[in-house]
């Protein structure tokens, strides 16, 4: 038999941070007026802080009198004492600290490598100081980009991207940053907007130029291009409508190669043609029907977690029905065998969708149990509050995988075979999923409907 007293070893390392008995190091934390000394134990420092147990076995650290000193004056007294606190005891009150405290306390917490500490101030901030990151987005963004460890509020910074875009300050981002920005392929902006904000923040780059693009001459085409030209690669031109091309991108076609401009007219000319030049994979998922947002709800779902800042999965587009045919074989064919999927159905002539998450694959062998899987309805697919979630009993019907039907999910609770049915039936006093409210009863026609592999 095994007995663990772990909160009562925790409040006795918490007091032996208080009574700083046999202390046999000084930390000099702030600095002029806001100087004070604090006490510690070196081998606590050591073995609970990475940072600690290389200042001690490297010996930079100053000793004096038998004693290390560590000088902080970069970390206040008061950030100083709550890190010490959690290196001693595990324990951590953020409750009353203002915003910029706390990204204080992050940039210590990693100046001395607590990494355990780091998600939980990042995740503080995100839940319950999301007026203070909205107001200073700007200048969060420009801290933590660079900080592999800051990632949670980074996802933040990108989930907010159009308040980086609006922003006053938007227009004196470093071009470095602003070229990271662009490369990243989840941004939740019409390609045409990003182009858009490109535009305007180039043109701030130089007083000189006048808004009115019509009124250039080639000095000017070539001065903007100068400033701009190394973020050209990173839009994705083939994203963009030939109409808001044509109103908005043509305008600054000079700036374009010769080159590029024939495989942007060609896209758009020539059926079927595929670009080599300047292509890059869309930044949005690669869907009719649905969009990022869902995707991030999606994978709430799958992992029953309360709420992703950003989602976790990819979705690889498999199979659509208006381009592959909507039919059982053309479905098995592009869909079997490629685990976990979630089909996205969307119902003739409104915004509801409906579908279901196969965490298993799809094939021909027959019935699976599973209790993973999971079907969904949204009255309004604009709307993610509509969303309503149902998970499967654990059945042997949670998924059913045959050669003339598409997607079934359940016993009938939604499948496809020839068309898109709902029409649930018990087992043992049960069904296999819940029914939902607004899941279409009976027979229905729909749009079309697509088939994600989640990755």
């Amino acid at each position: 038999m095994t007995f663990e007293y772990s909160q009562e070893i925790s409040n006795d390392y918490e007091k032996l941070l208080e009574n700083e008995k046999e202390c046999d190091v000084i930390i000099y934390a702030g600095e002029n007026q806001n100087l004070k000394e604090i006490l510690a134990h070196s081998l606590i420092l050591c073995t609970r802080s990475q940072y600690f147990c290389a200042a001690f076995s490297n010996e930079w650290v100053e000793k004096k009198d038998g004693k290390f000193i560590f000088k902080k004056p970069n970390i206040s007294p008061e950030l100083f004492k709550i890190i010490l606190r959690f290196i001693y005891c595990g324990k951590i009150d953020l409750t009353n600290l203002q915003g910029s405290e706390l990204l204080k306390l992050l940039i210590a917490a990693d100046e001395l490598n607590i990494q355990t500490l780091i998600p939980c101030i990042q995740k503080f901030l995100i839940k319950d100081k999301k007026e203070f990151l909205q107001n200073n987005i700007m200048e969060i963004l420009q801290m933590v980009y660079l900080h592999e460890l800051f990632s949670d509020l980074l996802d933040y910074c990108l989930e907010n991207i159009k308040r980086i875009f609006n922003s006053d300050k938007f227009i004196n981002l470093e071009a470095s940053l602003l070229k990271f920005l662009l490369k990243q392929d989840d941004l939740r902006l019409d390609e045409i907007e990003i182009w858009e904000y490109l535009i305007k923040w180039g043109l701030a780059q130089e007083q000189e130029f006048n808004q009115d693009v019509s009124k250039w001459n080639q000095d000017d085409f070539d001065n903007f291009k100068n400033i701009i030209q190394k973020f050209i690669p990173l839009i994705r031109f083939y994203d963009i409508s030939s109409q808001d091309y044509l109103n908005k991108v043509k305008p600054y076609e000079k700036i374009l190669s010769e080159e590029l401009r024939e495989e942007i007219l060609k896209f758009h000319l020539v059926p079927g043609h595929k670009p080599t030049l300047n292509y890059l994979p869309k930044r949005s998922i690669d869907s009719t029907l649905i969009n990022q947002k869902h995707v991030a709800l999606f994978a709430n779902w799958i992992d029953r977690k309360d709420e992703y800042i950003k989602s976790p999965y990819k979705f690889k587009l498999l199979y659509r029905a208006s381009r592959d045919g909507n039919t059982a074989s053309a479905f098995h064919k592009n869909c079997d065998n490629k685990r976990a999927t979630i089909t996205v159905v969307k119902i003739k002539d409104s915004e509801q969708i409906v579908g279901g998450y196969n965490p298993l694959e799809w094939d021909i062998s027959g019935y699976k149990s599973t209790k993973d899987s999971f079907i969904f309805s949204f009255t309004d697919r604009m709307d993610l509050q509509t969303g309503k979630v149902g998970y499967s009993n654990g059945d042997q019907y949670s998924i059913i995988c045959y050669k003339k039907n598409g997607p079934v999910f359940g016993y009938n609770n939604l499948y496809h075979y020839n068309s898109w049915i709902s029409n649930p039936v018990m087992t043992n006093n049960q069904y296999s999923y819940p029914k939902l409210d607004g899941m279409p009863n009976g027979s229905f026609n729909i749009d079309d409907y697509e088939v994600f592999q989640v990755l």
